[in-house]
C-alpha cells in the first residue's frame, strides 16, 4: 500500500557538492534552513550577508550592489526607532550607531562579491512575489523597518519581471564566475499575512518565472523544496506551532532529499566523522570529573584534530 506521493528526483551529473564546494545561500528564510545544516556539517558557505531577503529584486540589487562594489554612505541610510537602517538590508543589521552601520554594510559588500567570485554554488531562495515601494525614492525595498506603511505602495511582481530579475541575477554572477552552479528554489514557508490566495498567487509567479529562465539556460537548476512539503509532507504534523514554518522533522526531510540529489559521495564518511563530533561537543557528562568521560574529552579533541587537519578551513 502506497501511503504517500513523492516528487521524483534525478542525481545530479555535474559540480556536484563536497568539501571542496564554496557555497553561497541568498534568499528567504528557508535557505538559513539549508544554510544551518550545510554549517553543522562544517562546509564552506556564506549565508545571507544582507541578512534574509524574500523577494527577486532584493537580491538582485544585493548582487549588483557587490559586484558594482557600491559604497555606502549616509544618504543611504536612516534613523527610525532609535536605529540606523538601510532599505536594501533586512533588520538584522540594522545599528544604534551610523558610522559601525556603514562600516558593516560596506565590509559585508566587499566580502559578498569576493564570495561570488570564488563559489561553486549560489543557492537562491524565493519567498514571495508581493514587495513594499516606497513611495518617496519610488524604490522597491528589501525591508520596510516598521516604517508606516502608508508610505508604501504593496504591489505583486508580475512573472516577466521576475523573468528579468533572474536573467540579470544570472548574468551579473556569471560576469564574475563563469563556472557557478545557480540553483533556484521557493521556500514552502507560506506567506500569510498577504492572503491565502495571494500566497498561492504569489508562488505560482515565482515558479512559473524561474522555470521560464532555467528552460532555457543550460546548468542553471531547480530543486522542488516547495513541492516536496506541499505533496510530500501535506500534513500539519510537519509544520512548527505556527502552522506556517517546517518543524525540524521536515527539515531534516528537505535537507535529505537535498543531499541525496546534489551531494558527492566522497562527503559521506567526512559527514559522518563530523556528525560523531558535533554530537560529542553536545554530549552533558553525569560525572564530568570522571576518567571516562576525561578520556571521552581526549578521544573528541584527537577527531577534532584529525579533520582539521585534513580541512584547513574548519574549526570547532
Amino acid at each position: 500500500m502506497k501511503l504517500q506521493t513523492q516528487i521524483p528526483l534525478l542525481k545530479e551529473s555535474r559540480n556536484l557538492i563536497n568539501y571542496n564546494s564554496k557555497i553561497v545561500l541568498l534568499g528567504s528564510c528557508f535557505s538559513e534552513n539549508i544554510g544551518n545544516q550545510l554549517d553543522y556539517y562544517k562546509f564552506q558557505t556564506t549565508q545571507n550577508p544582507f541578512g534574509i531577503l524574500f523577494h527577486p529584486i532584493a537580491i538582485e540589487n544585493l548582487i549588483t550592489n557587490a559586484i558594482n562594489e557600491k559604497k555606502y554612505t549616509e544618504n543611504d541610510v536612516f534613523f527610525n526607532n532609535e536605529q540606523y537602517h538601510s532599505f536594501d538590508t533586512h533588520s538584522s543589521l540594522s545599528a544604534n550607531n551610523e558610522r559601525d552601520f556603514l562600516d558593516n554594510l560596506n565590509s559585508s559588500i566587499k566580502s559578498t562579491r569576493k564570495t561570488l567570485e570564488e563559489a561553486s554554488h549560489i543557492i537562491i531562495t524565493l519567498g514571495t512575489s508581493w514587495v513594499y515601494r516606497y513611495i518617496e525614492s519610488d524604490q522597491i525595498v528589501a525591508n520596510c523597518h516598521k516604517v508606516p506603511q502608508k508610505k508604501f505602495l504593496k504591489e505583486i511582481l508580475s512573472v516577466d519581471t521576475i523573468s528579468e530579475s533572474l536573467e540579470a541575477i544570472i548574468l551579473l554572477i556569471k560576469s564574475i564566475n563563469k563556472n557557478a552552479s545557480i540553483l533556484f528554489t521557493v521556500s514552502p514557508v507560506r506567506h500569510i499575512k498577504d492572503g491565502f490566495i495571494e500566497n498561492s498567487q504569489s508562488k505560482s509567479h515565482l515558479i512559473t518565472a524561474i522555470h521560464q529562465v532555467i528552460d532555457k539556460r543550460k546548468y542553471n537548476y531547480y530543486f522542488p523544496s516547495y513541492e516536496i512539503m506541499m505533496d510530500e509532507l501535506r500534513d500539519y504534523r510537519f509544520y512548527a506551532e505556527d502552522m506556517i514554518h517546517p518543524n525540524k522533522t521536515t527539515i531534516n526531510y528537505i535537507w535529505e532529499k537535498f543531499m541525496s540529489t546534489w551531494f558527492d559521495l566522497s562527503a559521506n564518511s567526512t559527514m559522518k566523522e563530523i556528525d560523531i563530533i558535533q554530537k560529542g561537543m553536545l554530549h552533558k557528562p553525569f560525572n564530568p570529573n570522571s576518567e571516562k568521560h576525561l578520556q571521552f574529552l581526549e578521544n573528541l579533541e584527537q577527531k577534532k584534530l584529525k579533520i582539521m587537519r585534513e580541512y584547513s578551513f574548519m574549526s570547532f
